[in-house]
């Protein structure tokens, strides 16, 4: 949730590894964002490799014959683009944090319930949620993003919330109110919005953005 350092760009080098229309979005404990095109079942990881050439960084799923390497894990609850999950019948959770939810969205004017809905797909509502490249808490806050919104600690739900709807705030902001882009930007970055005039060509970006939409509905439809 923080700005891609590394342009996808590079990846176009790659075309027999990577696809544009099955680009999967990782993000990394330093806010940098990478991408990969390799497949994963529901409740599988992405792992990929990162390893470095001449001409830069270079991300496949084989491993390097030469040189060092570094692997890359991936989950996500609501981007996994082999999800089985019935976005349209799967419970909600209107109950939990609902006071700290209605106070923070109207302070920073925004719909309760895509706060919600961005919870909802980002952590499932677990406060000490951890990805395994240090998103952390209900809205999933990388450690630079948590410390740029005045987060101190981001497994606090109080503290989680205020930044990730103050940060949600910003982007809608930015794109004038679209939800459809603000949340996509809150899932690839706002420059990878602003690259393509719309939402990123990456699979886990395309289903996210969906299935915030689906929650954001059903969570206004619950109010």
């Amino acid at each position: 949730m923080k700005l891609i350092k590394l342009c996808p760009l590079i990846l176009l080098s790659l075309p027999v590894l990577l696809q544009a229309e099955t680009i999967k979005r990782i993000q990394n404990a330093d806010g940098s964002v990478e991408f990969s095109n390799v497949g994963s079942a529901a409740g599988q990881q992405t792992v990929i490799y990162k390893s470095q050439t001449g001409q830069g960084f270079v991300f496949s799923d084989q491993k390097p014959e030469h040189g060092h390497f570094e692997i890359l894990k991936y989950s996500c609850f609501a981007c996994n683009p082999d999800s089985r999950i019935n976005w349209h019948t799967i419970s909600l959770n209107t109950a939990s944090y609902a006071t700290e939810v209605n106070r923070i969205a109207i302070k920073y004017d925004i719909d309760p319930a895509l706060v919600r809905a961005v919870i909802h797909a980002e952590s499932a509502f677990n406060a000490k949620a951890r990805s395994n490249k240090g998103a952390q808490g209900l809205m999933q806050l990388m450690p630079g993003t948590a410390r740029d919104l005045g987060v101190r600690n981001a497994f606090d739900a109080n503290q989680n919330i205020e930044g990730g709807v103050k940060y949600l705030a910003d982007l809608l902001k930015q794109f004038e109110g679209d939800i459809e882009l603000a949340t996509a930007a809150y899932n690839a970055g706002p420059n990878a919005v602003k690259k393509y005039n719309g939402i990123p060509p990456y699979a886990e970006t395309k289903v996210y953005v969906e299935r915030v939409g689906i929650l954001h509905q059903r969570y206004r439809n619950e109010g």
